[in-house]
């Protein structure tokens, strides 16, 4: 009987920003769930795009929605690194004296 390899890297072994991805890629489940499910972006055109094969995408999504607890946390670091990204980089105009 074949072993299975699975081609997802869990938070936990991952040195990219502590979320899951694709094993030998830089992308994401959490960004291919956005593209695929929120977006609307054929599971085909990522793979293509992000020169993954197509059994890669469709694995991001099964983990993605196989282990809510831990993307839902995934989201809210996501969301938090965004927030402070854009406070830390806001540019207020300076003040005028008149």
């Amino acid at each position: 009987m074949a072993t299975q390899e699975y081609r997802i890297v869990t938070a936990d072994e991952s040195e990219i920003h502590a979320e899951p991805h694709i094993r030998e890629s830089r992308l994401t489940v959490r960004f291919v769930h956005e593209l695929v499910e929120e977006e609307d972006v054929k599971p085909e055109r990522v793979a293509e795009k992000y020169n993954v094969d197509i059994a890669d995408v469709y694995e991001a999504l099964a983990y993605y929605h196989s282990n809510p607890a831990e993307m839902r946390e995934v989201e809210q670091r996501h969301r938090a690194a965004v927030e402070e990204a854009e406070r830390r980089t806001s540019v207020t105009p300076p003040t005028t004296s008149e």
